[in-house]
């Protein structure tokens, strides 16, 4: 079956949650965020599910690639959208203390720190991107982004995401984004790395 690039909707939650929990259970954010490996394997789809149904899914933006199953997913905000606003804020915020618990406080941090330096113009924000482990190096992340960017340069505005992994900046430097500073999260926390595309215009 071939892989298409399609909008997500409700019915790919479980799916999606679970494909970003196993991409996301060594990143180091995350590992931070919760430290134990096997709850971190129980908390994550539980995370994504909950942010996915009251926050990113309304805009009608977060893609999949899938060939019958989803093999990954991008989690996108429209220019304008990239912070919930407060009453979203509140209304997620069962799920994540679901998902988090205690671990809530450590989320928080990250959230501010990235808040605090997160550009004001209009664009693109990129808030996550996983590719089920199987399917890692097959293509499959190239392709959601391309898939994006390509309606970012036409419409002439920029995209915006933060790397959680150092060894992830070549792949995104590969899409024309460049890392804008370095975050170090409190506490005794991982790095991040903002990184910003500028539009591309045809000559």
């Amino acid at each position: 079956m071939n892989r298409i690039v399609r909008l997500a909707d409700s019915a790919d939650v479980p799916s999606m949650a679970a494909v970003l929990g196993r991409a996301f259970q060594d990143d180091p954010v995350m590992s931070w965020i919760i430290p134990d490996g096997q709850l971190r394997e129980r908390r994550l789809p539980l995370l994504y599910a909950a942010v996915l149904r009251r926050y990113y899914l309304r805009h009608a933006a977060t893609e999949v690639v899938a060939d019958g199953r989803v093999l990954g997913c991008a989690i996108w905000a429209p220019p304008s959208h990239w912070l919930p606003s407060n009453w979203q804020q509140l209304t997620a915020l069962p799920g994540l203390a679901r998902a988090l618990s205690s671990r809530i406080g450590r989320a928080s941090v990250v959230s501010a720190q990235m808040a605090r330096v997160h550009p004001q113009q209009p664009h693109w924000y990129l808030s996550g991107i996983g590719t089920d482990p199987p399917d890692q190096g097959t293509g499959v992340a190239s392709q959601l982004m391309a898939a994006r960017l390509t309606r970012c340069d036409a419409a002439g505005l920029p995209a915006y995401l933060e790397s959680s992994r150092e060894s992830n900046i070549a792949f995104y430097e590969r899409f024309g984004f460049e890392v804008t500073r370095e975050i170090r999260i409190e506490r005794g926390g991982p790095a991040l790395w903002p990184m910003i595309r500028l539009p591309e215009r045809e000559d």
